[in-house]
């Protein structure tokens, strides 16, 4: 297993209101999620980068001995690096250097499934990598193995800027012919009258196990970050007879690359074109409020922050003091409290989904010829019956139906609208 040595990095000069020590452990949950075995995690506070190292050249020095005597692979900043940077850190310390967006990245291509995720994994690295072809140098020729070297591949690496331009045109194109099949995907589930509600939250927040928990689907789960790359859709039959799609989304990371998130535009899209986005967060997690925050500045840049929010406070079943829930609670005027993974709650957030759809509800009543009667399994699929009757002159059938469908049904001149 390779062995990796953490520097978290804080400079005097980032502006942000995460401490080094949570800096320090989400890394370490990063590079867990690539397998391997993080030796030491060194804290590293600075005025500002040099432009040498980023870092004083005595703690590059300190890195160097630990990396040495501990027989370390990889050494990983928190903070990113340019590729004159890399370079330097490289000769000094002797071991392959990457940063927090090149292992994000790393963990990205290991995830992605599908060929657009693998094609927008492949933008984002190649977007990555542009700017720092002159200060890798000759060491472009020579990458190994490990992490923080999975993706392009060596032959597409060892392009030049004209020709990794090239790529990266070409990838553009092809995933703006995916966006366009996104597109027309969702016009005709709008077509079929099904709202879509989108799951949102950091990454590992637990939005896999509440689709599967409301959907009864089988998405991979795992305590590992970014599980999901690749979004899923799955429909849900409410109670009230109203049909909606939820659709499960990457999870957000704070500081995330921008050019990432320009790369998964196409996927996260369903964001924007969401009816309700549903705010998973880890009541668990001690970082609480920095996870929240952080999801609200990616929404900012995907210019979704307009967008109705419920917001759901997993993970209720990890806390023992249960009065403190309700701290956290008030934290989040309207939130739920819920359990994903055991199922505690999942009345109450379904409630919620209801009330909000509500008024996109109807009460009707309606008859139907008897030469109709595939019609009465249609409403039971597509609506709520409340009431039905056989009649001499038809079937009378009482109704909650969604508007949508009540415009689509006003255009079938053998059923009958009584009120």
């Amino acid at each position: 297993m390779e062995k990796a040595l953490l520097v978290s990095v804080q400079l005097k000069t980032d502006k942000g209101h995460w401490r080094v020590e949570d800096i320090s452990s989400e890394l370490e949950e990063l590079a867990h999620s690539t397998s391997v075995e993080v030796v030491e995690n060194i804290i590293c506070i600075c005025q500002k980068a040099t432009a040498n190292f980023l870092i004083g050249k005595g703690k590059v020095e300190e890195i160097s001995v630990i990396a040495s005597e501990e027989g370390i692979d990889t050494v990983i900043f928190s903070h990113d690096l340019s590729g004159t940077q890399v370079r330097n850190l490289e000769k000094a310390i002797g071991k392959k250097i990457i940063d927090r967006t090149q292992l994000i990245l790393d963990i990205f291509s290991r995830r992605a499934k599908s060929p657009e995720g693998k094609m927008q994994v492949e933008l984002a690295q190649l977007q990555y990598l542009l700017p720092r072809l002159a200060g890798k140098g000759l060491t472009l020729s020579n990458l190994g193995g490990g992490i923080g070297t999975r993706g392009p591949g060596e032959t597409k690496l060892e392009v030049d800027r004209r020709q990794i331009r090239k790529k990266i045109d070409k990838l553009k194109n092809d995933l703006k012919t995916f966006r366009l099949h996104c597109s027309t995907m969702r016009k005709k589930r709008k077509g079929n009258n099904l709202p879509v509600i989108a799951l949102v939250g950091y990454t590992s927040a637990g939005k896999s196990t509440l689709l599967n928990l409301l959907t009864q689907s089988t998405q991979i789960t795992s305590e590992k970050l970014f599980t999901t790359l690749d979004p899923l859709s799955k429909s849900l039959a409410l109670s009230n007879g109203q049909n909606v799609i939820i659709s499960d989304t990457v999870g957000f990371l704070h500081d995330l690359p921008h050019h990432l998130i320009e790369a998964f535009k196409a996927t996260l899209e369903e964001v924007n074109q969401a009816d309700l986005l549903i705010h998973v967060l880890d009541v668990y997690d001690a970082r609480l409020h920095q996870h929240n925050q952080a999801v609200l500045s990616v929404l900012e840049e995907l210019g979704a922050s307009d967008k109705p929010v419920l917001v759901a406070l997993n993970k209720i079943d990890l806390v023992e003091d249960r009065s403190w829930l309700e701290v956290s609670k008030n934290d989040f005027p309207g939130s739920i409290l819920l359990s994903a993974k055991t199922g505690e709650n999942l009345a109450a957030l379904i409630a919620k989904i209801e009330e909000h759809f509500s008024g996109l509800m109807l009460n009707i009543k309606i008859i139907i010829p008897h030469q109709r009667m595939e019609l009465v399994d249609f409403f039971y699929r597509k609506a709520k019956v409340n009431k039905i009757d056989y009649l001499q002159e038809g079937v009378s059938i009482d109704l909650s139906i969604s508007r949508q469908l009540y415009d689509q049904i006003g255009e079938d001149k053998d059923i009958k609208v009584i009120d």
